[in-house]
């Protein structure tokens, strides 16, 4: 029987999403691909206890995390009953719909026959009569914002979600979306968009700025860059890595030399702020406090270890920081 650690709040530090009531650890766990059959379940469950220990807690999912699709929300749900009884109200559970999910033209973008249909289903494999979060995970240039938006909204009046956000949206987008929401009375949230120190795009083309007007919160996913920026590639190419399996998300054509020095280079950084690659490229992504939480995936306990550990640092003088950039930008 799991009992919860009494000092699981001690050290985590809880960040006010935008303007809302609600604060989000510095690091969640997203449940992307490491919670499908192919993993044994009890490492699925010690990984979500031993977050939750730390202080981690916010569980991030969508409709279509495995493989396959719904496993992900599935395995959340059996360990949800199984150790996390009576501890619903300290948990930030979030869900999203927007990609495939089921066969026909009513299982995927932004319809809201898609999205109420996806959210449904996600609470019944869930077991769950509400998630705290509920995302358009992509936007769907075929369906009218305000359908999309709407159906986001009806979520909340359902009962079926407490607060709403999107992911992947451009900037323009996102300030559409929220003023439509803002209309309907069920202000936007967060925004979830990819971020890390090899991915700019966010300050680059002006979402960041878009988000800071908007007093939205933000939590950025693929911070490590897909393992990019953790001691896995720093010899090259390891046997049995995702660049290995040439994965749809990182391709092995992509770790070149010219990357990997530019990784060694930013080990030995991080080693002289006595953190991994991993711990600095999280702690970089949240440095400032502009961004809300970083989401990380796990395959096992110490992994989220290591990755709570890096909010022990989360501050940079300006020399570290031009460093970086004069690292990732050659």
């Amino acid at each position: 029987m799991y009992t919860a650690h009494p000092d699981r709040y001690a050290d985590m530090p809880y960040r006010r999403t935008g303007r809302s009531g609600l604060r989000l650890p510095a690091i969640s766990l997203g449940l992307w691909h490491n919670f499908g059959p192919d993993r044994p379940v009890e490492t699925q469950r010690a990984i979500l206890r031993r977050a939750f220990d730390l202080g981690v807690t916010h569980f991030d999912l969508a409709n279509n995390y495995g493989p396959p699709p719904g496993a992900a929300e599935s395995a959340l749900g059996e360990a949800l009953k199984a150790d996390f009884t009576g501890l619903r109200d300290e948990l930030v559970i979030s869900t999203k719909a927007g990609y495939r999910m089921w066969p026909g033209p009513y299982g995927e973008f932004g319809s809201r026959k898609y999205l109420l249909s996806s959210l449904d289903q996600s609470l019944e494999r869930m077991g769950l009569d509400y998630v705290d979060i509920f995302y358009s995970h992509r936007h769907d240039p075929d369906t009218p914002l305000e359908e999309t938006m709407g159906a986001l909204h009806s979520a909340v009046q359902q009962g079926k979600a407490l607060y709403v956000g999107v992911s992947n949206y451009s900037a323009e987008q996102t300030r559409e979306a929220a003023r439509i929401l803002g209309e309907l009375g069920t202000p936007l949230l967060i925004h979830q968009p990819r971020y890390s120190m090899l991915d700019r795009r966010p300050e680059t083309e002006g979402l960041l700025d878009a988000l800071d007007e908007l007093q939205v919160g933000s939590i950025v996913y693929s911070p490590l860059e897909q393992g990019l920026l953790s001691s896995r590639y720093l010899d090259g190419i390891p046997e049995g890595s995702r660049a290995a399996s040439d994965s749809p998300f990182l391709n092995s054509d992509a770790v070149t030399e010219e990357l990997v020095g530019r990784l060694r280079a930013l080990d030995d950084l991080a080693k002289g702020r006595g953190q991994t690659l991993a711990q600095l490229a999280l702690a970089w992504a949240l440095r400032g406090g502009r961004v809300t939480s970083a989401l990380v995936g796990a395959s096992s306990a110490q992994q989220i270890e290591d990755s709570v550990a890096a909010t022990r640092n989360l501050d940079f003088d300006a020399d570290e920081l031009a460093r970086i950039d004069e690292i990732v930008t050659v």
